[in-house]
């Protein structure tokens, strides 16, 4: 029986299991991956403490911050379903099942699809979904981004200085974001912008050889080597059914983190908290694993 159990290895997990731990309570960590999207991130500028620094070297320093106090955890384990019965708190995932006392729910969002024909197809294949993991396999070579929000401006600008031109497709009559991403991009002669633009399909043979658009009910196809969508994200809140959601899946809290059942926390990007941000996650992990030790001291 743990105290806590962390379901997520983001920001908001990797900061609400600190904080836990050094509360000496039992702590488990349970997740697919570390650094959640913090680490497909780009370039960093506004992280309190850090004037520059990678989304890579960023989630690195997460982990080295977390193993410090070793930390139980359970990698490359997916959460399946949580459950509160009789005054305990089941998870069961696709290896084990668990008990606790306490959870928080930190498992973050994972990258909208397109849903065209010819996605599944070449996904891994000239398709990606991250430019910080796969940006260096498109070097001079033409590419398109697929978005117009914060995500498709960083993948942009990563891509700035590996590939030879980027088509940024944006649905929206005008690209949202930054202000200083955008005044990046729309300033560079590698990047053409293309808003008011659909994606119709993705077109290649063993790998993706172009991309078909549609502006303004003409049809275009464009030769590139390569993809990134970039068009938004989905919380990772499946698992959750017992959990009150919004209408976009995100769970729903309250400024203690609170879900609709007790003992069950939740905190960071998966949850219906207006900004999505590294730092904000991280804060919010903070409170979680606080309003979790509360709830311990509290409760029998």
């Amino acid at each position: 029986m743990w105290d806590l159990i962390i379901i997520g290895a983001g920001p908001a997990g990797i900061t609400a299991s600190v904080y836990a731990v050094r509360k000496r309570m039992n702590v488990l960590v349970i997740t697919k991956d570390i650094g959640g999207q913090a680490a497909w991130s780009g370039d960093i500028e506004n992280y309190t403490g850090y004037q520059f620094i990678t989304g890579p070297e960023l989630a690195i320093k997460f982990e080295e911050h977390m193993r410090k106090y070793n930390i139980q955890l359970k990698e490359n384990e997916e959460v399946k379903e949580i459950i509160r019965k009789n005054n305990e708190i089941f998870v069961n995932t696709n290896r084990s099942a668990y008990q606790t006392k306490t959870a928080i729910i930190a498992s973050g969002k994972r990258s909208k699809e397109l849903s065209v024909p010819g996605e599944e197809e070449f996904k891994n294949r000239g398709l990606t979904y991250c430019a910080t993991c796969d940006g260096p396999l498109f070097a001079e070579k033409d590419v398109a981004v697929i978005g117009g929000g914060n995500s498709a401006l960083d993948a942009t600008l990563q891509l700035i200085n590996i590939a030879r031109h980027i088509y940024l497709i944006n649905v929206t009559a005008e690209l949202g974001g930054d202000a200083v991403m955008k005044d990046k991009v729309t300033n560079n002669a590698k990047v053409s912008i293309l808003n008011n633009t659909k994606v119709t399909a993705i077109i290649g043979d063993r790998m993706v050889t172009a991309i078909k658009i549609k502006k303004q009910n003409k049809e275009e196809t464009l030769a590139v080597q390569g993809i990134f969508v970039e068009i938004g994200l989905i919380p990772n809140s499946e698992f959750t059914k017992e959990l009150e959601r919004n209408e976009n899946g995100e769970i729903k809290v309250n400024s203690y983190n609170e879900t609709n059942i007790a003992g069950i926390f939740a905190a960071g990007d998966v949850t219906n908290i207006p900004e999505k941000q590294i730092i904000i996650a991280a804060g919010e992990g903070a409170k979680a694993a606080l309003s979790a030790f509360r709830y311990l001291a509290t409760h029998k």
